[in-house]
């Protein structure tokens, strides 16, 4: 039976380009913590696709960089959406994964994303609170905006970057870490992100993903302790293109 799931059909798409030994985007890497910069398509763990997750693709690199013959550790501290792309980080200690995975538990990251739009937002900037219903069946979530039984509370700040000839670039400041936060509290105030079919596009994008962008992520170094800071470029495409030099 043929999928009508737009991000199931990313697995058959041949326009993806996913991660792989050969294109993996490393942006930064040391001891304890690689940081890499994900492609549209790319799952970040294994799933029912039976895709070749990114932490396997991470996995095959650093056991071929550092020609380790046995199995290489890797742990996986946080996701980002099937057809979003942008900063991921993984543990490659044990040492690092649990302080890792607190950091991000606690709300001790400061994650920016971008947002490519159709419609501008009523206010250039400003914070959405809204409560989060998850329909597992769906794989969709819902934004209310007042405490629904089964709800989360999801907080963002947004603020209107650039104006560009039919679509606007929002930055967000994510506060909390709900399923689909993004891609359905900008939904709910009618500013769907470009190429999303499940939150209201008009149509999808050639390759399958999103115009949403984990752009930036900073953090205490699980073992240094220091602030570090990532910045991951965009996809190569026109419209981001249009974003970072228009």
């Amino acid at each position: 039976m043929k999928s009508n799931n737009p991000e199931t059909q990313q697995s058959n798409n041949p326009k993806i380009q996913r991660s792989d030994k050969s294109n993996l985007k490393v942006l930064f890497e040391d001891n304890h913590v690689i940081v890499i910069n994900k492609h549209v398509g790319d799952i970040v763990q294994g799933d029912k696709t039976g895709d070749a997750p990114l932490s396997d693709v991470v996995k095959d690199y650093l056991k071929e960089k550092y020609n380790k013959p046995g199995n290489v550790y890797l742990g996986v501290v946080h996701r980002l959406d099937r057809p979003t792309s942008g900063l991921v980080v993984f543990a490659k200690t044990s040492k690092a994964l649990p302080r890792l995975n607190r950091l991000f538990s606690e709300g001790k990251t400061k994650k920016t994303y971008w947002a490519v739009v159709k419609n501008p937002p009523e206010k250039e900037s400003d914070t959405l609170t809204h409560w989060m219903v998850r329909n597992p069946k769906q794989n969709k979530s819902y934004a209310h905006t007042k405490e629904v039984p089964n709800s989360k509370k999801a907080i963002l700040d947004y603020r209107l970057i650039k104006k560009l000839d039919s679509y606007f670039l929002l930055e967000i400041d994510l506060k909390t870490g709900r399923h689909h936060q993004i891609r359905a509290q900008l939904a709910a105030m009618g500013c769907w992100i470009k190429g999303d079919l499940k939150y209201g596009a008009d149509r999808s994008n050639q390759d399958g993903g999103i115009h949403l962008h984990a752009r930036g992520l900073e953090l205490e170094h699980p073992v240094t302790k220091e602030t570090v800071k990532f910045v991951a470029p965009p996809p190569k495409d026109p419209l981001w293109d249009a974003c970072i030099n228009g």
